[in-house]
């Protein structure tokens, strides 16, 4: 099974920033499109951002819009998620996912959600 490893997780404060690393040792990043998903307690899964293989495409949550970026290094193989302006309702487990593009975002994280290429998850705490 292929696999993604997150890192990157920790405790911030309301109002300060993190950044996420989404990497894989065994295939190439630029061959999929990127999506990083959020879980809270209770909760369902909920897509955060995803970035499509061209880089040309981005989705974000309307929940995290203005406040998250998605970028890619391909020399790195990683796919970070910074995260700004951080919210008490912002904590979870973050995971990353990959999947091949199809013709919207909508349809690419579908997919990346039914797909077997997940990292376990790195927790995202925001609390004073």
């Amino acid at each position: 099974q292929v696999q993604l490893v997150e890192s990157g997780g920790g405790l911030v404060q309301p109002g300060g920033s993190l950044r996420l690393s989404c990497s894989a040792s065994s295939f190439a990043l630029d061959y999929f499109a990127i999506g990083w998903f959020r879980q809270a307690p209770g909760k369902e899964r909920e897509a955060v951002a995803c970035i499509s293989q061209s880089d040309t495409t981005t989705y974000y949550a309307d929940s995290v819009k203005g406040r998250f970026i998605i970028s890619r290094d391909t020399v790195k193989n990683t796919v970070y998620l910074h995260m700004n302006s951080l919210r008490p309702e912002d904590t979870a487990v973050y995971s990353c996912a990959a999947g091949p593009e199809q013709s919207s975002m909508q349809a690419t994280i579908a997919i990346m959600k039914l797909g077997n290429y997940w990292g376990r998850g790195t927790q995202v705490t925001v609390s004073s």
